[in-house]
Formats: C-alpha cells, structure tokens, sequence
C-alpha cells in the first residue's frame, strides 16, 4: 500500500494563504472547514484549497511545506497559478 502525504495551500475567508501538510486531505480540509484545524485558519474562516502536491513520505511533505512556507506571497501564488494552468490542460480546457 502506498502511503499518501500531502502539502496544500488554503486561500482563508480574508484572502491570505496557509500552507500545511497532511497524510489525510479530505479529512484535514473537513477539519479546517469547521473552524478546528489550525489556530490561524479557525480566525479566518471560510477557507478553501487552492493547491496540493502528493508525497510518498511525510518527510518529503514537510520539506516541500518547508520550502513553499519561505516563498513570498507572489511566488505563492505563481505556484497556484501553474497548478491550474496544468490541471486545465489535463482536463482538456
């Protein structure tokens, strides 16, 4: 059985970003939606996910978290920004 690790991007209620691992996703965004995930996002309801990267390992999640938590907002939202590009042209859009 593979293990799944996520790193996700929250875009919050105020428009700042989150950025978080997981080994749920489903679970963890249930959780941020009902205002008991994170102190930061519970603050800044209602959020949504904007980005996620699957991992093999937690310790490659964490690192990923790591390196997209020392990027500035623009270089975040570039990030975002060529997820959708990518998801769209999987979907044929």
């Amino acid at each position: 059985m593979t293990a799944e690790n996520f790193v996700y991007i929250l875009r919050c209620g105020d428009g700042t970003l989150y950025t978080g691992w997981t080994n749920d996703l489903d679970r963890r965004l249930r959780t941020h939606a009902a205002g008991k995930g994170a102190k930061y996002t519970r603050a800044r309801l209602p959020v949504e996910l904007v980005y996620s990267e699957r991992f093999e390992t937690e310790h490659e999640a964490r690192s990923r978290e790591c390196r997209i938590k020392q990027l500035t907002r623009a270089e975040k939202l570039a990030l975002i920004k060529s997820k959708e590009f990518s998801e769209d042209e999987k979907n044929g859009a």
